[in-house]
């Protein structure tokens, strides 16, 4: 899901959609009005499921797009291999999530364990 907002409304740390993936705003530059245009905003973003840096230039005025991302917690059920079955804390569903190799030995059986939600995509959040 997502909704539109004006380019000026946005903010380092926000999230927006680039190529129809959910980044996430790492730097803004706004560039003055030209003698025959408008200001311009140009962004640099990471995005939020496969890490790879976009960028972005828009006049300030114009409409754009912004996932709506959600953070949620859950307990891991399962393990095996590469992938956690999860049951959410709110609505005791269960789904599974890719395990990334450098969070092997943080997830546990039992634990509780935040994710994000966005654009249907699922990926763990867990800050160490």
């Amino acid at each position: 899901m997502k909704e539109q907002v004006e380019a000026r409304s946005l903010k380092e740390g926000r999230y927006i959609l680039i190529d129809d993936e959910p980044c996430v705003i790492k730097s803004m530059t706004h560039s003055k009005t030209g003698k025959h245009g408008s200001a311009k905003f140009r962004i640099e973003a990471i995005g939020l499921f496969d890490g790879t840096k976009r960028s972005y230039v828009t006049p300030v005025s114009d409409k754009v797009y912004v996932p709506l991302v959600e953070r949620k917690t859950g307990q891991v059920i399962s393990v095996s291999n590469e992938v956690a079955q999860i049951m959410d804390s709110t609505s005791y569903s269960t789904l599974e999530i890719k395990i990334p190799s450098e969070l092997k030995n943080v997830v546990e059986v039992g634990k509780d364990i935040s994710y994000i939600t966005a654009m249907g995509q699922i990926k763990l959040d867990v800050r160490t």
